[in-house]
């Protein structure tokens, strides 16, 4: 008896052992097909093969413009909702009377919160690579306002030409009377909608990781592939970044709210992993959403901009220069372009509609190339993006249609 229950288990772990290893072995293979993929699809980006990056991103493009389309059908109750007040304001913007006074005050805020809020969203919402408008958009302005503000020595700058154009108010204010919180308060509102457009970019990882939980569908989205990866060698992880990630998303699954504030109100590069976790653990949009805007519209907005206002404070800057121009040997070649766009600025602040110089200083000049360079990359990785975005369908119904064979 015994000997004969000894040989049945036998073939019982030999047939155990080889269903593990076809499982491993399975699994090596998907990984390996999917790392094939992923770079089929990196390999596709304008610079390699334009025409078929193109043709690609065209049809893509195609693609979530029906998509958008039916999600509108779908919500037209809204829509139309949308509609009839873009109706009713441009009857009341039309229309001569006292309330002009009223709708172009209205107007003139809403296009201003808009724009911020927009350069916000762009900042975070992962098209492409993403664009940095902190350093190219909102913060040379907050430094812009914070040289005039010591410059002149007030902030109340005549509306108009301001926000387009920072002139001195007539007559100034008292050398010294600028603090810190002054700054602040004439730059709090399009940092705060800076913030909140930040914080709106942020919750796409957080409905696709959600749906994908709910649906039980593999989602389009690579950060979620990685994700889900990653929370499945969680055991094996020796890497930082693995580590810092699994730290990350440890801290929102267990503290929750708190866990997602202290996230949103530092710079963190690893918060899109915060929104997929949350919408993976179905953590309820309010209390994600809540939490990521007060982080990034309130106390990470604050930090970011008491840094650039110290930063360009009056005896800072100066200090700057100073440091520049002891430099050895190339010191003062340096230190006088600098010099030479500061006093520019003075002068600007002080001739409301002056002309620019003829000789416009290099400093500016290289600065706007910068921000045209980045805003061309920026479009150029959309591109591929939504291309590679195009083919990764290809890809899934092929697989799709290899399984049905």
């Amino acid at each position: 008896m015994a000997a004969n229950g000894a040989s049945c288990e036998q073939p019982q772990k030999r047939a155990g052992a080889k269903e593990k290893q076809n499982g491993k072995s399975a699994d090596s293979s998907i990984r390996d097909r999917r790392q094939r993929d992923k770079e089929e699809r990196l390999s596709l980006v304008l610079w390699r093969r334009p025409v078929t990056t193109l043709h690609y991103f065209l049809l893509e493009t195609l693609i979530k413009l029906k998509e958008l389309t039916f999600k509108l059908w779908q919500r037209r109750g809204i829509v139309f909702l949308v509609l009839v007040l873009c109706s009713l304001f441009s009857i009341a913007y039309s229309t001569e009377g006292a309330h002009q006074e009223y709708v172009r005050y209205l107007e003139k805020k809403f296009l201003w919160c808009a724009y911020w809020v927009g350069l916000g969203i762009l900042s975070s919402v992962g098209l492409g690579t993403g664009l940095h408008t902190f350093l190219l958009y909102l913060g040379p302005h907050i430094a812009s306002v914070t040289l005039a503000a010591y410059e002149c020595g007030s902030t109340d700058f005549p509306e108009p030409p301001y926000p387009d154009q920072i002139v001195c108010p007539q007559g100034g204010g008292l050398e010294g009377s600028i603090s810190l919180f002054s700054i602040m308060s004439k730059v709090r509102l399009e940092a705060c909608m800076w913030g909140a457009g930040t914080a709106i970019g942020e919750l796409p990882p957080y409905f696709m990781a959600r749906a994908a939980r709910q649906s039980g569908a593999d989602p389009d989205d690579e950060d979620y592939e990685e994700f889900e990866e990653m929370l499945e060698q969680a055991e094996s992880a020796q890497d930082f970044v693995t580590r810092a990630k699994l730290g990350v998303q440890h801290m929102v699954q267990k503290v929750g709210f708190f866990g997602i504030l202290a996230c949103a109100s530092i710079p963190n590069p690893l918060f899109d992993l915060a929104g997929i976790t949350c919408g993976h653990f179905m953590v309820p949009f309010w209390t994600f959403f809540g939490a990521t805007l007060i982080g990034k519209a309130i106390i990470k907005m604050h930090i970011q901009k008491l840094f650039v206002i110290i930063t360009f404070s009056k005896h800072i800057v100066e200090q700057m220069v100073l440091l520049i121009g002891s430099v050895p040997k190339v010191g003062p070649s340096l230190q006088k372009p600098f010099s030479q766009y500061l006093e520019a600025q003075r002068n600007k602040l002080h001739h409301a509609g002056g002309s620019a110089p003829a000789d416009e200083n290099w400093l500016s000049w290289v600065f706007e190339k910068v921000v045209l360079v980045m805003v061309c990359y920026f479009v150029i990785s959309i591109a591929n993006s939504m291309a590679q975005s195009y083919v990764k369908r290809l890809q899934q119904q092929r697989h799709s249609e290899e399984k049905t064979k």
